[in-house]
């Protein structure tokens, strides 16, 4: 795992590109106060690891879809689940790319309080004083 700063991100992406590796995913990961990224790229069946971590009060981080065009993705995906502003997205979905009941579901460490249930209680049975009812069989065929 290399660590690198968020100024470093593109130009270290430009080295994987002209070293022939391709990028294989972008994870984020929600920290009390810091989002953690962390940047796969393989050659030939070597993975290679960049790390790097985001204030998470209004972070943001260039795109590297100029040097792996699929990165739009993944940098949509940050956008919209963790609310990291990604600055020069190929393909910018303008916060489009899902669309989710809580906006940002990944952009707090705090747990959404539960919401109060309003649906009514079941109702209950009726009581009745008939006595149950009995299995009747079916009369013996005549021979």
């Amino acid at each position: 795992m290399e660590p690198i700063e968020v100024g470093a991100l593109v130009e270290r992406a430009k080295r994987f590109r002209k070293d022939g590796y391709r990028l294989v995913q972008i994870s984020a990961t929600r920290l009390p106060e810091q989002v953690q990224l962390t940047y796969s790229f393989d050659w030939e069946s070597h993975l290679a690891n960049v790390r790097l971590y985001l204030p998470a009060a209004e972070a943001k981080l260039p795109s590297i879809s100029g040097e792996f065009w699929c990165a739009f993705l993944y940098e949509n995906e940050l956008h919209d689940l963790f609310n990291i502003a990604v600055e020069g997205i190929a393909v910018d979905f303008h916060g489009k790319f899902y669309n989710t009941a809580v906006k940002f579901p990944f952009g707090t460490s705090k747990v959404p309080s539960p919401k109060p249930t309003t649906s009514p209680a079941p109702a209950s049975a009726p009581k009745t004083n008939s006595a149950p009812a009995t299995e009747s069989k079916p009369a013996p065929a005549a021979s």
